[in-house]
């Protein structure tokens, strides 16, 4: 499995990355697409409501579960990925890049600190 070196990663299997001006995209590691197994719907708040660090944001459902998306860091969703609205399936293929599934402004970037970096994220699901 992969595990880009630049992303934050959260216990609750999603990752950040940090963008310029204060922004992220959020979205879900490979181990946790490779659990959930075919995506198939996505479902996420409107652009501009706030969502605390913790606290789900929505959920993604797969052939036979559905499960909860959690924030990261306190954040206020900018833009929904809009081609998992015909494409979900982008999530399994690829995690990192054309499967984001939501673009933030951080509201609090201290909060990056009680995230995970890569070794100690491969350290949590081994």
């Amino acid at each position: 499995m992969h595990f880009p070196e630049e992303l934050y990663y959260s216990r609750e299997h999603e990752w950040l990355r940090p963008l310029d001006g204060g922004e992220a995209l959020v979205g879900i590691t490979d181990y946790a697409q490779s659990q959930l197994g075919d995506i198939v719907y996505v479902d996420v708040p409107s652009v501009g409501q706030v969502v605390q660090a913790g606290q789900p944001f929505g959920s993604v459902e797969a052939v036979k579960t559905v499960s909860d998306l959690y924030m990261p860091v306190t954040g206020t969703i900018l833009e929904k990925n809009p081609a998992l609205d015909s494409s979900p399936e982008k999530i399994n293929q690829s995690p990192y890049e054309e499967g984001w599934i939501v673009r933030i402004q951080i509201q609090n970037p201290v909060e990056l600190e009680a995230l995970l970096r890569t070794e100690a994220y491969q350290a949590l699901i081994a």
